[in-house]
């Protein structure tokens, strides 16, 4: 189910008579507004029995986090609509995640577009002024480098990116735009960090008929989340029941789709006609 919109009072207030720490500190820690100190996470460790192993690497990743990103750079924009909270916390999760899977039914997922591509798609689709256009479109490309740089002593993002060919046959600008979108398609998946796959038509009906989403993997350091978007806004899925669904849901996908190699051939192929 997605996250309460409002802090679940009863529990904060159980939480915060258990532990002495303020209740509005622990609600804004749990909505990721604020960094616990080691203090007040020591007092949760206690209060949750946590074993030392566990503890010393929650400590760590608190470390990590206390670091600025580069988001912090985009507070103007953060200000404003052109980057929501749902979106921030899109790329917070994203930029600490070891690995993301995530499947694409209409655009070429936003790690993977070109500057034109992006803007485009941008300029076409909701109305916004230029400039903010321009803002989210750095955004964008400043994401992609969780692709191709090592983050905090870890090695770039692992990015397995499933797409059905509707993604492909949308053409979006013109054909030289499209031409250079499907060449850093390739060039992309020739990485050894990201696998791109396609699902043909031939296919007929599969799990993502319903919609895009993405899978964020933490490993050891945090549970799994699920993405989703629509008019409606963002929805953050982390129940186990969720995440078991949507990862089953991408594994047909992946299974279904072209190899990553018949994929990329696939795909050359589009741009050469």
């Amino acid at each position: 189910m997605p996250r309460p919109a409002g802090p679940p009072t009863v529990r904060l207030r159980r939480l915060a008579e258990q532990t002495g720490v303020n209740q509005g500190t622990l609600w804004r820690i749990e909505k990721g507004h604020a960094k616990p100190h080691n203090g007040t996470l020591e007092t949760l460790f206690d209060l949750y029995d946590v074993p030392s192993s566990r503890r010393a690497e929650l400590i760590e990743l608190t470390k990590g986090a206390q670091q600025p990103g580069w988001l912090d750079g985009f507070k103007d924009a953060l200000l404003s609509e052109v980057i929501t909270e749902g979106y921030a916390t899109f790329i917070g999760f994203e930029s600490e995640a070891r690995a993301v899977n995530t499947y694409e039914s209409l655009l070429v997922p936003g790690l993977l577009q070109t500057e034109e591509y992006a803007r485009t798609v941008m300029t076409d689709g909701w109305p916004m002024a230029p400039e903010d256009i321009e803002r989210r479109v750095r955004t964008r490309m400043e994401r992609q480098t969780v692709l191709t740089q090592r983050r905090n002593d870890r090695h770039p993002l692992e990015f397995w990116a499933v797409v059905d060919e509707a993604v492909l046959r949308r053409q979006i600008g013109d054909r030289a735009l499209m031409r250079a979108q499907f060449d850093r398609l390739v060039e992309m998946s020739e990485r050894s960090n990201v696998t791109l796959q396609v699902v043909p038509f031939d296919r007929g009906a599969h799990p993502g008929m319903s919609g895009a989403f993405s899978c964020f993997k933490f490993g050891a350091v945090a549970p799994d989340i699920v993405y989703t978007e629509s008019l409606a806004g963002a929805v953050f899925l982390e129940l186990e029941a969720d995440i078991e669904r949507f990862s089953i849901a991408f594994d047909h996908l992946r299974a279904m789709a072209l190899s990553p190699r018949d994929s990329s051939a696939f795909i050359a192929g589009l741009s050469g006609q």
